[in-house]
């Protein structure tokens, strides 16, 4: 999290207070610092450097599209798996030749719209895909590159299950052994098929996973060129890691992850290959945080219970995939080298004793919750929480449920702050209810159905 830091017992982003930004702005808020961004992509470039890849950021990960152009205008293109996603990345500024389609069940409208937009190329997920953008290819008077996803059955041991994609027990890619016959010259029309893709899962924890799946790659490519079928792209997908708990500072490297799977691709560069990567969470995850507000404490049977203002709606990861957040109260510094509550700043309470709790949010389901016995200072309803490494996978995920509203987002620079996403209210979340629509009268006569 380079970009915050506690200044006099106060969470900055850069230079800017989140306790002055949480006390304008309210919470929950999501705060971006863009600098930390610009270091992350920069941090990719490096590490990959051997192979010069074309760096295509997930959007799925992060897709506020004022945060997409700060990415594109610093170098990267873009990684969709939606329509949607497609829009969003035209509308950041992506060129569409940077621009990679990944996602097992894209529609005949979304497979259209991409080749409309002129995208650099498909990553293809079955033989009915390749079937069916051939097809609309054909109907458009184009034609579409397609990189061939592999199922290479390389799992990651510390990946979790929702998010390991390399297995052969997953819904992802074609079965390795089912995609040579794939690259067969004239067998379809109006596609070329000229690149191998492949996405394990993330977070990947290790290089020696990435190795395995490379060598997978490798003897696809020989069989491949052996049989006359050509080869020009080498996508490794994504899922590098992001630094989540205090555990992981000693055991991840993206320097030098980079720098072995690099030097493992470099026999493959020789070739004349172009690479692509496809990373989200390692560049996101730590360049944001989530402030949520305490609105409750409570005893609860064995600890107590802190109720804050965001939950399963606004940050999914902890009670989808177990994921541990860091997270620490934003008034809160180190003063002669001790922890101390500074929620009253002129009487600092130089108390190190932590206590386990429950941090939960205000959704009516059992698995809202931030944290479970989380050890935590003593807290207040006073109290601002920052949940660390919120950049990744969380407002991408938020939702309305419980009718609730989504927050706003803000990106920081130095001292500057700007709203990239206005908080929404009431009227947002029955906009696309009420549009043309007359008041149902009670009587129940009056309802008109239509089948």
């Amino acid at each position: 999290m380079d970009g915050f830091s506690y200044k006099q017992g106060v969470l900055h982003a850069e230079e800017v207070n989140l306790d002055s930004l949480a006390e304008q702005l309210g919470t929950p808020l999501f705060v971006y610092s863009l600098s930390t961004l610009a270091s992350h992509l920069q941090t990719m470039r490096d590490a990959f450097f051997l192979i010069d890849p074309l760096i295509c950021f997930s959007v799925k990960s992060c897709s506020n599209v004022s945060i997409l152009r700060f990415l594109v205008e610093h170098g990267a293109g873009l990684d969709v798996v939606s329509g949607g996603e497609i829009y969003r990345a035209l509308l950041a500024g992506a060129r569409p030749e940077t621009i990679v389609f990944a996602g097992v069940g894209k529609s005949a409208e979304e497979v259209r719209y991409a080749l409309e937009a002129g995208i650099y190329q498909f990553n293809v997920e079955s033989e009915k895909e390749l079937a069916r953008i051939d097809a609309i290819a054909g109907q458009c008077g184009s034609r579409a590159s397609v990189s061939i996803r592999i199922n290479p059955d390389v799992a990651d041991r510390d990946t979790p299950q929702k998010t390991s994609t390399g297995g052969c027990q997953t819904k992802f890619g074609i079965p390795v052994t089912r995609s040579a016959r794939l690259f067969a010259e004239g067998l379809y029309s109006n596609v070329d098929v000229v690149g191998i893709h492949a996405h394990i899962g993330s977070p990947i924890h290790d290089s020696a996973s990435y190795l395995a799946c490379i060598d997978v790659i490798e003897a696809l490519l020989d069989e491949v060129e052996q049989a006359g079928g050509t080869v020009d792209t080498i996508n490794i997908g994504g899922g590098f890691p992001a630094i989540y708990e205090a555990s992981h500072f000693d055991s991840i490297s993206l320097q030098k992850m980079g720098s072995v799977i690099s030097h493992r691709l470099q026999g493959l560069k020789a070739r004349g290959l172009r690479f692509v990567i496809e990373p989200g969470r390692s560049i996101s995850a730590n360049a944001g945080v989530l402030l949520t507000h305490v609105e409750y404490i409570k005893d609860g049977w064995d600890r107590q219970i802190v109720i804050v203002d965001a939950g399963m709606n606004i940050i999914l990861r902890p009670t989808l995939y177990g994921a541990q957040h860091a997270m620490w109260p934003i008034r809160y510094g180190r003063f002669n080298g001790h922890w101390t509550h500074a929620t009253n700043a002129s009487q600092p309470r130089p108390n190190g004793a932590l206590s386990p709790v429950d941090v939960v949010g205000p959704i009516c389901e059992t698995g809202d919750f931030l944290a479970l016995s989380r050890p935590l200072p003593t807290l207040s309803e006073q109290d601002t929480l920052a949940i660390f490494s919120a950049g990744a996978y969380a407002m991408s995920m938020a939702s309305q449920y419980n009718s609730k509203v989504r927050p706003a987002e803000v990106v920081v620079m130095g001292e500057h702050y700007q709203v990239v996403r206005q908080r929404e209210c009431y009227e947002d979340l029955v906009a696309r209810e009420m549009d043309g629509i007359e008041p149902i009268k009670s009587d129940a006569k009056n309802l008109k159905l239509v089948k």
